[in-house]
């Protein structure tokens, strides 16, 4: 499927599989992000993190605004026409394949999530413009192996692509395997290939501590925070680009920032591989 060849049918059937008695990560998140394409389940889970730790709604906008600069620098900057953005989540504004194609129109992107809601709205509604391609992969990252078959249907993996982690590997709760998703994906990918990551971190916030727990024994997937050198070696056989792995803020800002940055923000950095 490439550029909106869907039928409603479709659409359907995939939301006729939507458990609504339990909050759904990418559902809280678009939430969060002002998005309507979630359920009461999801707005009280949402509302109870943000009544622990406001500062949730910080993370959720600096983690989007991450994404936007990232992918607009790898358009741009460095040249990159293709992209794997895995655990997409909902569509909100300046998705993926919008940013790159205002720079490239003839980028090629393929999302990756194992959502039905998700699943639904990526078919309908992510398509991108005539010169390039989007497509959206139904699988679970912790199976790379049939990420990367499924995203050759769009994209040229002899050829350098962008592999995006916005805010989701913190779902793989064991850093092993955390690790392993990420260098089997890269593994797979052509030397020139970029790693953009932007993941929740751990710092001393007894809010956010207790927010997360709650929402961990809530009936969502758990997410698990890392501090900066965990997050660090999903960066292990990459050179780290300027300015390596930072604050989400202040990862190449394009504006002046207005006032102090909030105190907790996620970690993000963007690595390239290089042949071997």
């Amino acid at each position: 499927m490439t550029n909106g060849d869907f039928a409603w049918s479709e659409a359907e059937n995939e939301l006729s599989e939507i458990d609504t008695s339990v909050p759904h990560s990418a559902r809280i998140w678009n939430y969060w992000l002002g998005g309507k394409d979630n359920f009461p389940v999801d707005q009280a889970a949402g509302d109870e993190y943000v009544r622990t730790f406001p500062g949730i709604l910080d993370i959720a906008r600096l983690t989007r605004g991450f994404l936007k600069r990232s992918v607009r620098f790898l358009a741009g900057e460095r040249g990159i026409r293709q992209f794997l953005d895995v655990g997409t989540g909902l569509p909100t504004v300046d998705n993926t394949h919008e940013v790159a194609q205002r720079v490239a129109p003839d980028a090629r992107v393929v999302y990756v999530d194992n959502d039905p809601l998700v699943l639904a709205h990526a078919h309908a509604l992510l398509t991108g413009t005539s010169e390039g391609a989007t497509d959206y992969v139904d699988a679970d990252m912790h199976a790379p192996e049939r990420i990367l078959e499924a995203a050759e249907r769009t994209l040229d993996l002899s050829r350098p692509v962008g592999l995006t982690f916005m805010g989701v590997l913190g779902h793989v709760t064991d850093d092993d395997e955390a690790r392993r998703i990420v260098g089997a994906l890269m593994d797979g990918l052509a030397p020139g290939s970029h790693l953009a990551v932007c993941d929740g971190y751990a710092v001393a916030s007894p809010e956010f501590a207790a927010a997360q727990q709650g929402y961990d024994e809530g009936g969502s997937v758990p997410y698990k925070l890392r501090d900066g050198e965990q997050i660090a070696t999903f960066f292990t056989g990459l050179e780290l680009l300027p300015p390596g792995l930072v604050a989400a803020s202040e990862w190449r800002p394009e504006t002046e920032p207005v006032g102090e940055p909030p105190q907790v923000q996620p970690l993000g950095g963007i690595g390239m591989k290089h042949a071997r």
